[in-house]
């Protein structure tokens, strides 16, 4: 009994040790690392150990950030070969050499899970955790010194890592490159990789197999040609060798601190995402592709797409090119591209040929390209014109301005951007050079007389001006539109974008208030006079077209109709609320413009439309996955809150629906359209009016039956939209296998009855999500629609549930909203809304804002 009990001991002891030793970062010769126990590096930035994917039950050898609460694994071992057990065991050979991973009761000696495949050769071998992510086998010469036997970093999985090396070493063979997961479950290599491309000019590209998908373009000294996002990355460097022994790059992170990832998702997306801490979540920076022109020859050969020119085919041809196939462009499938104007014959390279330049260009494919590091642009040109096959070039550095990039045969993945890109210069035959420089002369006449006209315009107007305000002032009149009153400087209007200030108190008694007022003369050169290829969409208030300012802004312009229903009032409601609102969830108002009866406001341009246009189409709700919607949710609901309580406006909006959120680049979520808010004094908690005005499905029932709202009439909206999130369903959308009338009908039938998921399309939602999160928001989205408004929770309480485990409370019946004709008349006629299935202030037919 007594050598039974020190054998016991004996054995906790051991374990304990054990136990003790994995949470350092190395693994000595004859110690192993089972399932259960880890390494992590010096400074506690990673974590090598076994795990299992979301939604598996296999067992994979991986490395994860050690600081990061939502387990995120960067590096996997064995992802090809799975253990389907928690019998997983790593090892360094007992000869001094191999480093591998078993299972079960195989030992070294069996045939292992995985190897690093490294020959026997000392008895002073380790492995270790290297604080940038890198694990590695050494070996020491008994002096003192190691060497690296084997490492990680040269076999990538899904992520780059920051400051380490990607792309190919010619001395070691090795091409470091990334590849999806096969699915969020399985890290098994997937259909999808990322490489960098030496052929030319280094560049990135994301292949489907073989097949680009999307690729950045070459480096031209400010940003990647493709990306000119890029140059407005300030959180890490990028370091590029290009010479005869290898072509790589490596990210830098200047902060240390920033938790970043650079990786595939198994969609085919690269993505570049930040560790919010406080918010406990990923945030993504950036990804590609995003829009049709990202994709890898959208428009063919010599095709050049420009993904702003929304009211034609984002496709055309380069200068010197027609359509292959007329047919095929009428269809807008720019897939076949272009073929030069003259076919026979070398008409590009006879007299008189030369180049047409394309701005703001991503440059043609590298892989039909050349670069010489030592030409300037002049030198290039000269170079191009000399060689016949020679179709194109650009500069290779746009800050030093030496280095030549030129291109042959077809042009291919030519896009255009409304900022960034660079200068390409196309070459052309002789008459379409002549005809070039003939529009090109006739443009500057244009812009001459343009000028001229413009001036004398401008001086009979200003004249006019002044005489209309002699009268005005003889007559004892003044003009009442509160905050919008501009200043005049000589005989014109005040110049763009000039802060003026109310000549009397407005409405919220700030004396000094202030607004952007803009020059209609900018506004119309900025919409190029109100173009149909700029317009955006349409509604109750007007129409809405997109415009670039001279400091290269991108706006949207909202331009009051004369047969809108809409206002004066409504106008300069929108203006002084949403003028003194600051928030990142919120549409941002840069001004307005007055001339005569045209009444306009200028807001930020946001390209990914309305939130309506994704989550009710059923091709773009698919892109939309668990996190992306609940971002979205939250988002809604911060910017609500701050309306309601941490503005220093107490603001109802009254018209929340999805038409009126708007997306960013990032899919950031911003509430629009505030001609119909309301502000309340600090004390108010309800208004009534006579006048019901918005959208049937998202009213309160309390608004919709007596004209009263409050900011829990904003609750209300609030919910339905975030049922319509979870759902991709309309709120006014009949459903027959519940017989209800209703969205919120629906989903309450399905939550009394147990079912509350079968809201949610299992085919719009690809990646992984936790069922308990999705019911908790529905369970949330019920508690903001309940009929009684002192059921429903505040904003704030809304946002806390969202951020929280708190149990809460059972929701009671939800409101019914009115759909029949039957139950509308039942409502009282003063307060009958107006034209009840027209929003009369929102835009409803979005493209891009």
């Amino acid at each position: 009994m007594e050598i039974q009990a020190i054998l016991l001991l004996l054995q906790l002891i051991i374990s304990l040790h054990l136990c003790t030793s994995s949470t350092t970062d190395t693994l000595n010769l004859n110690e192993t690392l089972a399932d259960g126990q880890v390494l992590v590096s010096n400074g506690e930035r990673y974590t090598l150990g076994f795990f299992s994917p979301v939604n598996s039950t296999n067992r994979y050898l991986g490395i994860w950030y050690t600081k990061v609460s939502v387990q995120t694994v960067v590096w996997v071992a064995n992802g090809d070969d799975p253990i389907n057990d928690t019998s997983g065991v790593l090892s360094i050979a007992g000869q001094g050499g191999d480093m591998i991973l078993a299972q079960g009761s195989m030992k070294s000696s069996s045939a292992p899970v995985w190897s690093a495949n490294v020959p026997a050769g000392g008895n002073d071998t380790m492995a270790r955790l290297l604080d940038e992510g890198n694990f590695v086998l050494l070996r020491s010469d008994g002096g003192g010194r190691t060497t690296i036997l084997w490492q990680s970093l040269d076999h990538l999985s899904d992520t780059i890592f920051p400051n380490t090396k990607f792309g190919s070493d010619r001395r070691t063979g090795l091409n470091r490159s990334v590849r999806s997961w096969k699915s969020p479950a399985d890290p098994a290599a997937g259909v999808w990789s990322y490489d960098l491309d030496p052929k030319g000019a280094p560049q990135l590209v994301l292949y489907n197999g073989r097949t680009k998908r999307w690729r950045s373009g070459p480096r031209n000294g400010i940003s990647w040609s493709g990306v000119p996002d890029m140059s407005r990355t300030h959180f890490f460097s990028i370091s590029i060798v290009n010479d005869g022994s290898e072509s790589t790059i490596a990210l830098g992170l200047l902060d240390p601190t920033i938790i970043s990832r650079l990786y595939v998702d198994p969609s085919g997306y690269v993505k570049l995402v930040t560790w919010h801490d406080k918010d406990q979540r990923w945030i993504e920076f950036w990804s590609v592709p995003k829009e049709p022109c990202d994709y890898y020859g959208h428009c063919g050969p010599n095709g050049k797409c420009d993904p702003y020119n929304t009211a034609v085919f984002e496709c055309d041809c380069l200068p010197g090119f027609e359509p292959r196939s007329q047919n095929d462009w009428n269809l807008r499938d720019g897939s076949g591209g272009c073929v030069g104007k003259r076919i026979g014959g070398n008409s590009t390279c006879g007299d008189g040929n030369g180049f047409v330049k394309v701005e703001n260009a991503k440059v043609p494919d590298m892989a039909f390209g050349r670069l010489n590091v030592g030409l300037d642009l002049n030198k290039c040109e000269r170079e191009c014109l000399m060689n016949c096959s020679c179709m194109a070039y650009a500069s290779a550095n746009l800050i030093t301005g030496i280095g030549c990039l030129t291109f042959y045969g077809d042009l291919m993945d030519t896009r255009v951007f409304t900022y960034g890109g660079q200068d390409l210069y196309v070459r052309v035959d002789a008459i379409e050079l002549g005809e070039y420089n003939t529009k090109l002369r006739a443009h500057k006449r244009k812009k001459v007389i343009v000028v001229v006209a413009s001036l004398s315009a401008a001086t009979i107007v200003g004249i006019s001006i002044v005489f209309y305000l002699l009268k005005r002032e003889r007559k004892g009149k003044q003009i009442d539109l509160g905050i919008i009153v501009g200043s005049r400087r000589g005989n014109r209007v005040a110049s763009s974008e000039t802060e003026y200030s109310a000549k009397k108190e407005n409405m919220y008694g700030d004396k000094d208030s202030s607004v952007p007022i803009f020059e209609a003369n900018d506004i119309i050169a900025a919409t190029e006079n109100f173009s149909l290829t700029n317009k955006l969409g349409q509604g109750g208030f007007g129409s809405v077209y997109k415009g670039l300012l001279r400091d290269g802004r991108e706006v949207a312009v909202k331009r009051l109709s004369h047969t809108s229903t809409q206002g004066i009032e409504e106008f300069k409601n929108e203006v002084r609320l949403v003028s003194k609102l600051q928030h990142k969830n919120l549409a941002r108002l840069y001004g307005c413009c007055i001339r005569g009866e045209e009444k306009m406001l200028v807001y930020e341009y946001l390209p990914n439309r309305s939130l309506d246009f994704f989550i009710f189409d059923q091709t773009k709700n698919s892109s939309l996955d668990w996190k992306r919607r609940f971002d979205i949710i939250i988002g809604i609901a911060r910017g609500i809150l701050y309306l309601h309580q941490d503005s220093r406006l107490k603001i109802i909006h009254r018209d929340l629906k999805p038409s009126n959120v708007l997306l960013d680049a990032a899919m950031n979520p911003k509430i629009s359209d505030f001609g119909m808010a309301r502000l309340f004094g600090e004390e108010q908690t309800e208004a009534n009016t006579n006048r019901v005005v918005g959208t049937y499905g998202y009213m309160s029932p309390e608004y919709t039956m007596k004209g009263l709202y409050s900011t829990k009439s904003d609750v209300f909206s609030f919910g339905v939209l975030t049922l319509e999130i979870i759902s991709g369903m309309r709120s006014n959308q009949s459903y027959q296998e519940s017989s209800s009338f209703s969205l919120i009908a629906h989903v309450w039938d399905l939550w009394r009855e147990g079912r509350a998921m079968e809201i949610v399309n299992p085919s719009t939602m690809v990646e992984p999500y936790s069922t308990d999160h999705v019911i908790r928001c529905i369970h949330i989205g019920l508690l903001c629609v309940q009929e009684s408004t002192s059921d429903r929770p505040t904003m704030s309480n809304v946002v806390f549930m969202f951020g929280n485990e708190t149990s809460l409370p059972s929701p009671n019946k939800p409101a019914f909203v009115i759909q029949s004709r039957c139950e509308e008349l039942q409502a009282p006629a003063a307060v009958r809304p107006a034209n009840p299935s027209i929003n009369q202030v929102s835009i409803t037919t979005m493209e891009a804002r």
